[in-house]
This record gives structure tokens, C-alpha cells and sequence, in this order.
């Protein structure tokens, strides 16, 4: 394949660079940039008004401070209550540097593990900041009564996670997210009921509002009555999650989506490092072609939990009757020193090579043991139970099966996403007024997320980094007010009433369904596990033909003035089409493999991902054309951890 015609997909534009990010040591850097950005007295904050879609832990955690602060903050999302957040969903803990094992961890070393974790592709000075910030994560959500695991003696217990050999993970069983959802959605309701915060649920954001080259409110939809309403402020914040819902099957809840932070991405807002996907090794394999989602299975369980196939291809007897001498624990011989803890994109790749070599256990040969066996001997059931029972319940519950008595079964599946709209270090997007935080942005993973990190960063950005960052803008506010007969209000209100009655026209034979499906399926095949320039492009083809197709025939039934989940997925499916092109593309240009992007032409002689760091060591930040998506790089720098070949042996 030809430079000449992969570059037929896209057109190179300038280079860009992060302006605001401070120099200087390291260590510093956060201090300073908080020292010298500009402050709003109290009495100025009440006259100013920013709009913040999202209430997960980045969204409800950065409402919840900036109302406390006296800002008017105004909420939206879609679910019938903040509490319903795909935050919720994460179970194994969260990440902060305290040290509390006495095990040789350290802000730096956590910078370390974050930066080499997510294969050199993240800012030093962004990834620093975060471990900075997250020995402050902990001692909030403590005060907050966030019931965090306790040792004997009444300190915060900690556990491992995948990457790293310190125990630096805070958890509350296997439900951390729900726990820190509930603190963060505690301190949303509280300034909610003083009057700072005003929420709207069921609200969907449909677009984004400019003007005058600022972010000044979004259009949004009231998914029960189907009113289309304006909202503008001095300020806008997505807080909205990633957008691993473009594969159909995944571990994100159903009505994930990526349509708040791609509708700003039509409006000119950068959408950086859009292949980069995280595979969860620790997932329940699919069952059949009824399901809709995915469930994740902690990686806190490969703390005690050894994964294992049978060494014999083919072997399908159960696991108890296949001896110790015929079982390959494959990540504890290829990688000794990290054993079932690598890091996420090495343990998926590791099980896909296994099912792929004919070892596959359960149906379909699509599955690796999760075996507890040694550790219930080691420990006792009791003590198990203890620290995973409600994972254990959940796997019980969903297979049929006792993960007591016999293995778990487990398979990769998409989890997270490291890409997301660019943004500086101040998390402003390239759309002055656009800040963007959480998943939703690239900021702090790079290629690959180590487990415990999303929750960290999350909490990071809404309560210690945002309220400092978008202060620095406000400070020139309040702007001029914007009426709703502003032409650019009126543009992207009759923008979404357009497309609203198109998709309601069209009265095609296929369901909005069938067609994701199609599409997740094209996306897993192509651009999921393992990619090739050849399979990225008949990716990119076979999107195209079935975007064509979607806008002609796709059946979507109901009226708009009523709660009508079917318009609600048409128009979020139509968005996960475009992504799921630039996806693609974003995977063909990367001629290198590095964290979650895989591309079978650039690995090692034993299979490990292969970077390119002379011609990829760069984020590709897209800008959105109607013709063919614009290109532009923002190089990596890194002056105080060594690019070197990643390794866990």
C-alpha cells in the first residue's frame, strides 16, 4: 500500500501545538499554571453562567464545585437521573499515588506507570498533573463518606491493577464507581438545592451553539416531550464519556453515545486519537445473537484470579478434569515479572492469540479460565467472598454458573475509549468557550488506560483542574447576552429540526438496530483487536455503502413530540456512522502499533506491538470536512521519561 493512497482518505494540515501548557520543572508546572491564571472575584462569579453536559464523575463533580464556587451552572443529560450515569458502572477502584502500602510508589511513579502504560503516546505534563492531583481525589471523597475498603486497623485498604507492581488502588468492593457517583451526585444536589446548580434530566444535546468563534450554548431535546429547546451561557462544558457504543457490543450502558462532543467536532472542534479503543480482558463472552451489551467483570479480580487455557488445542473437557500439567497459564510464563497483571491491551491481545490457536474454552471456543481455585485454598472462601462477593454474584447471576466451584470464563471486549476531542492543558478545546472533560476528552491516557486511571481522571478534572482552568476564560466574562433569534442560534435550531424530520421521512424497511448492529460488527472485524491497511479500508468502504443505505432506508417510526427511543438512537447511530469512518481512517495513517491500535504489519518477532516513534509520536488531532477529514499533529515531547520498547517480561 502506498503513502499516496492511504493519504487518499484524508488532506495533512498544519501542525498544532498546546500554547498554554507551562515549562519549567515538571513538579511545577501545575502550581504555576494555577498561580498565573486569571481569578474571578466571588461577586463577578454569580453573573456568569456556564452549561455543563454530563453528570458523570467529571460532569456532576465539576458542576457540584463550580456552583459551590457561585458560578450559574446549568446541567443536562439524558438519563432520568444524574445517579444513572455510565459512571456508575466501574467497579474496581481508583488510583491516587499516597503510598499508603509503604511499597515504593510516588507522584512520579505513577506518572511513570501512566505514561509507559499508555505506550508513549500521552503529555508528560498533562499525565503528571494527574498523579499530582490524585492524592487529593481521595481525601475529598473520604469527607465526602465515600465508604472506601478499610484494612484491620482502619486505614484505607489498597489492591493492584494491570501495569503496574505498587498496590495504589482505593476501592469499595467491586462497586467504586457507584460509591464515588453517589458522593459526586451528593455534592450536585446539595448546590442544587441552593440555587446555584439548575439540572435538566432527559435532556439530549443535539448541537452546539457558536458564535462570533465561541462556544455559547447548546441546542438539546426534551426526550418526553420532544421539545426542541436553546440554552446559551458564557461557557460550555462536555462531560459526556466516550464513545465505545460505535461497536454495538460493548461494556458501556446502552445509551452511550458520542453525539454531544461529534456534533462539536462538525462545528470545528479537534477529535484527537479517535482509533485508539481500550479491549477489556475481563469481560463475559457473548452468549448469542440476542444480546445488546457486554458486561466487564473487574480487573481487580486478576489480582487473585489466574487465567489459564488448556495447552492442548481442542481440549474441551471441563476444568476439572484437566490436570495442572496440562494447563498453560500463558500470561504468568510470557510475562513473569507482571504475570495476570499487564496491562490491559497486552492481556486482550494474549487471550485473542489463544482462542485464535484453537485453546478457546466455552462456546464458540471464545473464552479463557479465570480460575480462583488457588486462591480460595490460599485464603479461604470467606475472605474471597469478602473482597469480591458481589462480582461473583453478578458472574453467577448472568452465566448460570458458580465462579466458586469452577472457572470463570472470560473474553476481551470493548471498554474505553483514549480518544476524544482535543483539548489543551487548561482541558479547553481548540472552540474557545469548549471545555471538555473526562472521557470525553484525549488528554491523560495516550494509547492505552491502565485500570483504576478513568475514575482518577474523571474526579480529577471536574473537581481540582476545570474549576481552576475555565476561570482563567471566564475572567474576561460575562459575554454579551445571546438571544435565541441570534441568526446562529436560529442556524443550529432549524440544523437539528432538519434532521429530526429527516430521519422521521425516510420510512425505510430496516430498524435503527440492524443497522448498528451491521456497523459494530464491521468496526469489531476491522478496526477492534488487530488492524490491517487492507481490512481499514474495506472498513472504510463498507461504511460508506452502509451510511448510504442508512439514510435511505432506515425505518424510524413515531412522531417527535413524544418520548420516542427510536429517533433517539437513529440520530445517535447516524453520528457513530461518521465516527466510526474517521475511526478507520485515524487507524490507516497510524502505521504503527502502540497500546489498543494493533496494526498486524508493525509487531515484533514475538508478536508485541511494534511503535514507530521517528514518524508517530504524535497526537492526530482531525478536524471535520465535508470532503475528506483535515489532519493535524501535535508532536510529543518527552524530557523526563525515556520513549523506550514497552515490556512487562
Amino acid at each position: 500500500m502506498t503513502e499516496q493512497m492511504i493519504g487518499d482518505y484524508h488532506v495533512v494540515g498544519d501542525e498544532i501545538k498546546d500554547t498554554v501548557a507551562p515549562s519549567g520543572p515538571i513538579e511545577k508546572r501545575w502550581d504555576e499554571r494555577k498561580f498565573s491564571a486569571k481569578l474571578v472575584s466571588p461577586a463577578n462569579r454569580r453573573k456568569l453562567h456556564v452549561i455543563i453536559v454530563g453528570t458523570g464523575l467529571a460532569g456532576a463533580s465539576a458542576a457540584a464545585t463550580l456552583g459551590e464556587a457561585g458560578y450559574n451552572v446549568t446541567t443536562f443529560c439524558y438519563q432520568d437521573s444524574p445517579r444513572r450515569a455510565h459512571s456508575i458502572a466501574a467497579q474496581g477502584g481508583i488510583n491516587a499515588a499516597k503510598n499508603y502500602r509503604n511499597d515504593g510508589d510516588s507522584i512520579y511513579r505513577l506518572f511513570y506507570d501512566t505514561v509507559k502504560g499508555g505506550d508513549f503516546r500521552a503529555r508528560e505534563s498533562n499525565v503528571y498533573r494527574l498523579a499530582q492531583v490524585s492524592v487529593n481525589i481521595i481525601d475529598q471523597c473520604v469527607a465526602q463518606g465515600v465508604p472506601f475498603a478499610r484494612e484491620y486497623g482502619g486505614l484505607l485498604d489498597n489492591r493492584s491493577f494491570g501495569g503496574v507492581q505498587v498496590s495504589r488502588t482505593f476501592y469499595a468492593r467491586g462497586q467504586t464507581g457507584q460509591q464515588l457517583l453517589i458522593g459526586a451526585y451528593q455534592a450536585l444536589e446539595r448546590q442544587i438545592a441552593a440555587g446555584t446548580v439548575t439540572m435538566h434530566t432527559r435532556h439530549e444535546m443535539l448541537e452546539l451553539i457558536i458564535v462570533d468563534g465561541r462556544a455559547r450554548g447548546i441546542i438539546v431535546r426534551d426526550l418526553v416531550t420532544g421539545e426542541i429547546e436553546t440554552h446559551t451561557a458564557d461557557a460550555v462544558v462536555l462531560a459526556t464519556g466516550g464513545y465505545g457504543n460505535v461497536f454495538f457490543l460493548s461494556t458501556n450502558a446502552m445509551g452511550s453515545n458520542v453525539t454531544a462532543t461529534w456534533r462539536a467536532h462538525r462545528k470545528g472542534a479537534y477529535f484527537a486519537n479517535p482509533c485508539f479503543t481500550q479491549i477489556h480482558p475481563t469481560c463475559i463472552p457473548v452468549s448469542g445473537e440476542y444480546q445488546s451489551k457486554l458486561t466487564l467483570m473487574s480487573e481487580s479480580l486478576r489480582n487473585d484470579g489466574r487465567i489459564w487455557v488448556p495447552k492442548k488445542a481442542g481440549d474441551t473437557r471441563p476444568a476439572s478434569e484437566i490436570p495442572e500439567d496440562e494447563r498453560d497459564y500463558y500470561l504468568e510464563r510470557i510475562y513473569p515479572s507482571f504475570g495476570n497483571l499487564v496491562p490491559r491491551d497486552i492481556a486482550s491481545r494474549a487471550a485473542k492469540y489463544q482462542c485464535d490457536a484453537g485453546k478457546g474454552v466455552g462456546p464458540g471456543g471464545l473464552g479463557v479460565f479465570l480460575d480462583f481455585a488457588d486462591a480460595i485454598e490460599r485464603m479461604g472462601r470467606d475472605a474471597v467472598e469478602a473482597k469480591y462477593g458481589n462480582l461473583f454474584d453478578m458472574y453467577a447471576r448472568i452465566t448460570g454458573e458458580d465462579p466458586y466451584s469452577q472457572p470463570m470464563r472470560i473474553y476481551p471486549a470493548v471498554h474505553y475509549t483514549m480518544g476524544g476531542l482535543w483539548v489543551d492543558y487548561d482541558l479547553q478545546s481548540n472552540l474557545t468557550g469548549l471545555f471538555v472533560a473526562g472521557e470525553a476528552n484525549f488528554s491523560d491516557h495516550g494509547a492505552n488506560r491502565l485500570g483504576a486511571s478513568a475514575l482518577m481522571q474523571g474526579l480529577a478534572d471536574g473537581y481540582f483542574v476545570l474549576p481552576y482552568t475555565i476561570a482563567n476564560y471566564l475572567a474576561d466574562g460575562p459575554f454579551e447576552k445571546i438571544p435565541d433569534n441570534h441568526p446562529a442560534v436560529v442556524e443550529a435550531r432549524e440544523a437539528v429540526e432538519d434532521r429530526i424530520n429527516t430521519l422521521l421521512s425516510i420510512n425505510g424497511t430496516r430498524t435503527v438496530d440492524s443497522f448498528h448492529k451491521e456497523l459494530g460488527q464491521i468496526m469489531w472485524d476491522y478496526c477492534g483487536m488487530e488492524r490491517t491497511e487492507e481490512g481499514l479500508m474495506k472498513a472504510i468502504q463498507l461504511i460508506r455503502d452502509l451510511k448510504a443505505e442508512f439514510w435511505t432506508n432506515v425505518k424510524v417510526v413515531g412522531e417527535n413530540e413524544e418520548l420516542n427511543q427510536t429517533l433517539e438512537r437513529a440520530g445517535r447511530v447516524a453520528d457513530f456512522f461518521e465516527l466510526g469512518e474517521l475511526m478507520c481512517i485515524d487507524a490507516l495513517d497510524r502505521r504503527e502499533s502502540c497500546g489498543g491500535h494493533f496494526r498486524a504489519e508493525s509487531q515484533t518477532d514475538d508478536g508485541e506491538a511494534l511503535r514507530d516513534d521517528a514518524n508517530y509520536a504524535h497526537v492526530s488531532a482531525w478536524e471535520y470536512s465535508d470532503d475528506k477529514p483535515i489532519l493535524h499533529k501535535e508532536q510529543l515531547e518527552y524530557e523526563y521519561v525515556e520513549m523506550k520498547a514497552r515490556s512487562y517480561k
